[in-house]
This record gives structure tokens, C-alpha cells and sequence, in this order.
């Protein structure tokens, strides 16, 4: 759905694109924006502030907005994947853990986890809500909230599900703890010990860690940093191979941080189906898009239930809570009756809050302002990144999301880079637990979500310290924004 400030916002960057407003235009004032859009003075605010953030407009101190001059020359991306053609057992992943160990160090400085800061998360009205259904149920946290979990935190999902075309009900989703979990029931109940499994290549480590504890073999398959999974070399590779499942985060993946288009979407299902391959889609980021309105997803187009959609509120409103869900099609029995062998039911008392949130409303305008905010945060690390590492550094742009994939020169070993780092406290996600064959020793993956202090500014030019003295290269100073 889109919202009235957006469309606003889409009409002004028209008039940007087709030169009605020219770099260095002052636009009209925001009352004059509301006259003209018959809006709000609050709806033409929000409409420039969006703008401000994708980089169109600037404001100047009493004096308004003007159309942003234009930057330095746009990023180089980093190259598309190239991984194995073939399945590969994965292996290697004890990395994760140590660097998830070191998310709990109060005075190490965590680039690596993709978790966001307090600073972004809307703690006051989730502690808030917790207490007045801790209140209102005092005997909800002693009891379970059997799978498929609490039916009205489902009819919330399902409604908000149904604005992306899914035809999902509350009978059609099961909750569970995150969206790792998701993952965990979905593979478990399309795959078996052996069996191959298609993921994009980098992809999620969290993922590679489930498929390594499924005895599954990963099947990497080459993917742009700004289309997604290559369809092509996909549809080759269930030519030749005995493919169980295939997993893609559709949305702002997870290190690429790209948007497939719904063109792209469309003909992923259509492939899949028809060769009887079930689709698992992540959609953890979905919400965290920068553009102007919220994307599609692939299980809109899944006609026979051979999309299982997993999501979470993990990366919105709280990573403690642990709560996610999953929309299994025609595999609801198996993925219901695992969850409730794998732990029973998720915790009870953030189910109650969280449909009580959703329910409520405010949950999609605090949405509307942590996009900015993570644009911003992107954008402030990608600059810090393209000043302080070595010449020939590649930056990701991502299209949603928080987190930055960088390609570095051959010369910097990024597990070398990541020790370097550790011993100083600053810890990093190092490119090759992204992949099941080690694939990306020059490359990294950053946090973005956090604030930015002096603290994560000086990280991040020790870090460039680091990285241009692996490639024997000096390097400049930055100084604080």
C-alpha cells in the first residue's frame, strides 16, 4: 500500500528527473507543497524528508529544501558471484561462533552481527506493551501457546500478508522462534540427510549453519549484488541436478542486500514449480526497504503451495524476543507437527504483545522512520568505506536492510583481516563463512544499524588502517560527521 506522503514524494522526483527542478533548486516551501498536493503540512514534511534520505533533496539551515547537487561518482559494486558448479558439503562454520560469542563483549565494537542497535528499535513501546499483557494475562508466561501459536498475533500477520497478495489466512501460518527457526522447519521438512539444496552464493551464514546441521549439501548458484539469483544458472542446475529445495532471500538479501524485481520473482516460482522444487523464501528484510513503497514478495505467485514463506520480527521490533513465523503451503502439517517436537511453542507472552502492537497501529509509521534511519546509517558506513580502505575497494549498494558487503583487493586475506581486527576489538564478518566452498577471501560483511559515534568512527578507520596495510598501502584520516 502506499502511503500519501510517498506518492507525494514520487511526483516531486518526477519533476527532478524531468527538470522541472534542476540541482540546486529550491523547491517550494512546505506549505505551498501542501496547497499544491492538497495535503498536510505533516504529509509534505514527510514527503521531503523521505527525499532527504534517498539523497534528492537537502535542507538548508532557515532557508528550506533544494535539490541535491550531484555526489562523487557512483560506487563500484562489488562483481557478481562465481562459486562451484557443484554441490558441496558445508564445512568450516566454528567462525560463527566465535563471533557470535563476541556480540556479548559490552567493549567490543560488533560490525559483524546483523543485529540492530537499541537506538533503532522501538524498546519504549515493546517493553511497554509487554508489561500490560504480562498484566492484563498474569498467568500467559506459564503456560504454552501450542503451534500453530496464538491465533490472534496470526489474523496480524495474515491481514498484513494479504496487502502483499498472498492468499494466507491465520490457519495458514505457524509462529516460531525467528526466523532461523523458519528456516530450520522448512529445509527439515522438504529435504533430507544428503539431499542438494540451491542457495544464492554469498548467502547467509545462518542458513548455511542449518544446512550443515541437516547433513544437506549446498548447490551455490551465481548472483548479481544488484538482480539476485541468476535464473540462467539456476535453471542449469536443476537441469543437472538432483535439487530437493531451493532457498532465496527475495528482498534485500542478506549479504547483497538486492531486491529482485517482480518480474524476477514471478519467473523464480514459475521455474521452480514446474520441475516440483519447493521455493523456502526469507523475507526477514522485507520491511526495510528504502524506496517508496514496501516490495512483493514470491509467495504471491504460488498458485500449489510450493512457496514456504518465512519472516520474523526480529530485525523490527525486538531480536530478544525471538519471535517469527512461517506460511508453509501444502507442507503445513509436517513444519506444524516439527515445531512442536523441535520446542513445543514459542514463548507466550511476546506473541500477546506483539499482536497487541500490530493491532493497535504505529507499527507501520515507526516502519516509515527506521527506513530513513538505516538509509542513512548505509550510506554514512558505505562513504566511510569508500574514503578508508584500500584503492579498488568495491562497496555493495544495498536497496534495503543494514548491512554492507565490501570486496576488497586480492591483496587483503579478510580472515586475516578479521584476526587483526578481533585482537583490537573490533569484530567483522569475514566473507568466506558466506559461503559453503570458502568462496570470498577478499571480501567482508558490516553492520550498519548502529550509532554513529566516535567510537564507530574510529573502528572503522582502524579497520581501514588494517586493510591498507595489508595491501601496503598508507591511508587518509576521517574525520566525525
Amino acid at each position: 500500500m502506499t502511503h500519501l506522503y510517498e506518492a507525494v514524494a514520487s511526483e516531486l522526483e518526477t519533476r527532478i528527473d524531468n527538470g522541472s527542478y534542476r540541482p540546486g533548486d529550491r523547491l517550494p516551501g512546505v506549505r505551498r507543497l501542501s496547497t499544491q498536493f492538497g495535503v498536510s503540512i505533516s504529509t509534505a514534511v514527510e514527503a521531503c524528508r523521505l527525499l532527504e534520505d534517498r539523497g534528492r533533496l537537502e535542507v538548508r539551515p532557515r532557508s528550506g529544501y533544494y535539490v541535491r547537487l550531484p555526489q562523487h561518482p557512483p560506487r563500484r559494486e562489488p562483481s557478481a558471484s562465481r562459486p562451484p558448479a557443484e554441490p558441496h558439503a558445508v564445512t568450516g562454520q566454528h567462525l560463527v561462533l566465535q563471533i557470535a560469542r563476541a556480540a556479548n563483549g559490552p567493549d567490543n565494537v560488533q560490525l559483524a552481527a546483523a543485529v540492530p542497535d537499541v537506538s533503532f528499535l522501538p524498546i519504549t513501546a515493546v517493553n511497554r506493551t509487554m508489561a500490560e499483557v504480562a498484566r492484563k494475562y498474569p498467568a500467559a508466561g506459564s503456560r504454552y501457546e501450542f503451534s500453530p501459536g496464538n491465533l490472534a498475533l496470526r489474523r496480524q500477520i495474515a491481514r498484513r500478508m494479504a496487502d502483499l497478495r498472498c492468499a494466507v489466512g491465520p490457519e495458514d501460518i505457524v509462529v516460531t522462534s525467528g526466523a532461523q527457526e523458519s528456516l530450520a522447519l522448512a529445509l527439515r521438512a522438504v529435504a533430507s540427510p544428503g539431499q542438494v539444496v540451491a542457495i544464492e552464493s554469498p548467502a547467509f551464514y545462518g542458513l548455511l549453519q542449518v544446512i550443515e546441521a541437516s547433513g544437506l549439501q549446498a548447490l551455490e548458484i551465481p548472483t548479481h549484488p544488484r538482480e539476485g539469483i541468476a535464473l540462467d544458472a539456476l535453471q542449469l542446475a536443476v537441469e543437472r541436478w538432483p535439487v530437493a529445495a531451493c532457498v532465496v532471500v527475495s528482498n534485500f538479501s542478506n549479504p547483497l542486500g538486492f531486491c529482485m524485481s517482480e518480474a524476477r520473482k514471478q519467473a523464480l516460482v514459475k521455474l521452480l514449480s514446474a520441475r516440483g522444487i519447493p521455493l523456502i523464501e526469507d523475507d526477514v528484510y522485507g520491511e526495510l526497504g528504502f524506496g517508496l513503497s514496501r516490495p512483493g514478495v514470491a509467495k504471491a505467485w504460488d498458485a500449489a503451495g510450493d512457496v514456504i514463506y518465512c519472516s520474523s520480527f526480529s530485525k523490527t521490533l525486538s531480536p530478544g524476543m525471538r519471535l517469527g513465523w512461517i506460511a508453509p503451503g501444502r507442507y503445513r502439517a509436517r513444519i506444524e507437527y516439527d515445531k512442536y517436537l523441535l520446542n513445543l511453542a514459542s514463548a507466550t507472552l511476546p506473541q500477546l504483545a506483539v499482536a497487541q502492537l500490530l493491532e493497535r497501529g504505529g507499527y507501520d509509521r515507526y516502519l516509515r522512520q527506521v527506513r530513513r534511519q538505516y538509509a542513512a546509517a548505509v550510506t554514512r558506513v558505505a562513504d566511510a568505506v569508500e574514503l578508508l580502505f584500500p584503492e579498488g575497494t568495491r562497496v555493495s549498494h544495498p536497496q534495503g536492510g543494514f548491512v554492507l558487503w565490501v570486496e576488497m583487493p586480492a591483496q587483503v586475506d579478510a580472515l586475516t583481516l578479521h584476526r587483526l581486527a578481533f585482537a583490537e576489538r573490533i569484530i567483522i564478518a569475514p566473507g568466506p563463512i558466506f559461503s559453503a566452498s570458502g568462496k570470498y577471501p577478499h571480501h567482508i560483511r558490516l553492520n550498519c544499524a548502529l550509532p554513529w559515534d566516535a567510537r564507530i568512527q574510529r573502528s572503522l578507520r582502524r579497520l581501514g588502517e588494517l586493510a591498507r596495510a595489508l595491501a601496503n598501502g598508507p591511508g587518509p584520516t576521517v574525520e566525525a560527521k
